[in-house]
């Protein structure tokens, strides 16, 4: 019996072998038909959905960003003409204050400048004195000259009538002499009078000589007595003040600087390649619109104004050019000498461009459009500039669709499902199609950050410079070249550039 027992154990065991046995034949059977059938059926291809839009020409009035600082074309040192204390200093005499034109800021104790001009006035009246003396004198002397031609004119009468009649036996040698001798003394006379009438007449041109510099000495004391009462000769703002009442001051001594608020002007520099073009077809700098900005806090101050002049000389180490841009101050602008403001500088325009995102082209200027059979096609553009989040190019062909944000697993001849940037969709009959990148709204907001133009070129440069692959750096500026970056990624940046420094 027991023998039996076993004699079926062992048979039902070998049963179920031999089940699990021609179990595993036929799976691996099925197995090998479903790998050949696969084999024999063709690999559906992948598409990617991509946002396009068209490459359509503009017209662009590009715009350069740079920094300066504000300057003041017409600023006065308000300095003391003469030795004194002062005795009146005006209570808007300080820092900050605004003055008005004529209005008295300060005064010097004038007693020296007094004497001084009571002086110069009993001089001048001395010197006119003198000169009507000399006027008078050359009077008489004038009226003698006259007299003594007379008497030579008589003389000289008689002298004739002697000689007449001595010729006719009249008269002798003796008394023809005699009259000679009386017209020589006449004659002789006659030149003192008129020496005299010189002598006169060159004193009057010497008192007027004096007179005219007694006036001089006289308005100059005039001058230093008014000048002892300082007044602001244009409206402006006091600075460097530096006067009290009762403290005594020396001549030509600085008292205060005066700046006119609306002679104002920035100072800022561009890159050579910037200021090439900001120049004319002649090379000559255009007077180009700019628009400065200061920034207060939460709130911004914006004073248009233009390009007036280069500077004269270009500094040792400086690689651009130094400009001047006058500004259009209103009366009671905030702006003051020594702002560090934003100058924004429109460029000349340029006409049938492109503009498309920063993500949807490369450093180099390719380009991905949408070709035949919704395939991408890479073509090179030219950069003309780089505008925040836009890129401006040439050489595109117009009317076609691109790519406006260029991922890495993006590629020539890939097919595509192009999707306009309005939302509208172009999606083909067969397979699902895969998206290329998240959307904005599947991203978390709360890991997203705004950069600054600074921090962003930073990020930009350092990855630049990196070594890491050029699809996953492409990638990565495709993300900085976003309005909202992810914070990961910038705090991994910057975290790295922590470590190299």
């Amino acid at each position: 019996m027991r023998f039996l027992m076993r004699g079926l154990i062992g048979l039902a065991l070998m049963a179920i072998m031999v089940g699990f046995a021609g179990y595993g034949a036929y799976q691996f059977y099925d197995a090998l038909t479903a790998e050949e059938t696969t084999r024999q059926r063709p690999a559906r291809e992948r598409i990617y959905s991509v946002n396009v839009s068209e490459l359509a020409p503009q017209t662009v009035t590009p715009l350069t960003t740079a920094f300066g600082q504000v300057e003041s074309w017409r600023s006065l040192q308000l300095r003391a003409s003469s030795e004194g204390r002062l005795v009146n200093v005006a209570s808007k005499f300080r820092d900050g204050a605004a003055v008005a034109e004529g209005e008295l800021l300060l005064k010097i104790d004038p007693a020296n400048a007094e004497f001084l001009f009571l002086d110069a006035e009993a001089a001048l009246a001395d010197a006119e004195a003198q000169k009507a003396e000399a006027e008078e004198a050359i009077v008489g002397a004038e009226q003698e000259l006259e007299a003594a031609r007379r008497q030579l004119a008589l003389r000289r009468q008689a002298l004739e009538r002697q000689q007449q009649l001595k010729d006719k036996g009249y008269s002798t040698a003796v008394q023809v002499e005699t009259e000679e001798l009386g017209v020589a003394s006449l004659e002789q006379s006659l030149s003192n009078r008129l020496q005299s009438v010189i002598t006169a007449r060159k004193r009057i041109e010497r008192m007027d000589l004096t007179v005219k510099r007694a006036q001089i000495a006289l308005n100059d004391a005039q001058r230093v007595l008014d000048e002892t009462t300082l007044t602001a000769p244009f409206y402006g703002y006091l600075s460097e003040v530096d006067a009290t009442l009762g403290r005594r001051v020396s001549p030509s001594e600085t008292l205060a600087v005066l700046i006119d608020p609306t002679a104002l002007e920035v100072k800022f520099s561009v890159s050579t390649s910037e200021f090439a073009r900001l120049l004319d077809e002649r090379g000559k700098l255009i007077k180009a619109p700019v628009s400065v900005t200061l920034q207060l806090g939460g709130r911004s101050i914006v004073v248009p104004g233009n390009i007036d002049r280069a500077a004269a000389v270009v500094s040792e180490g400086e690689a651009g050019r130094t400009l001047f841009a006058t500004l259009e101050i209103e009366p009671g602008a905030v702006l003051r000498p020594g702002d560090f403001v934003k100058v924004e500088i429109q460029e000349p325009e340029l006409n049938r461009v492109a503009v498309v995102p920063a993500g949807a082209v490369t450093e180099d200027g390719r380009l991905l459009i949408i070709g035949e059979g919704d395939r991408i096609e890479e073509i090179q553009a030219k950069v003309l500039r780089r505008m925040r989040e836009d890129v401006v190019l040439a050489n595109v062909p117009f009317g076609e669709k691109y790519v406006t944000e260029r991922l890495p697993q993006l590629g020539t001849g890939l097919k595509v499902s192009p999707r306009d940037t309005d939302g509208s969709t172009n999606q083909p009959e067969g397979p699902a199609v895969a998206k290329a990148s998240p959307s904005n709204d599947e991203r978390n907001s709360d890991d997203l950050v705004a950069l600054d133009p600074e921090r962003r070129a930073a990020l930009i440069a350092q990855l630049n410079e990196s070594n890491i692959p050029e699809n996953r750096k492409a990638r990565l500026l495709a993300l900085l070249n976003q309005p909202m970056v992810p914070k990961d990624l910038v705090d991994r940046l910057e975290q790295r550039r922590g470590r190299s420094g």
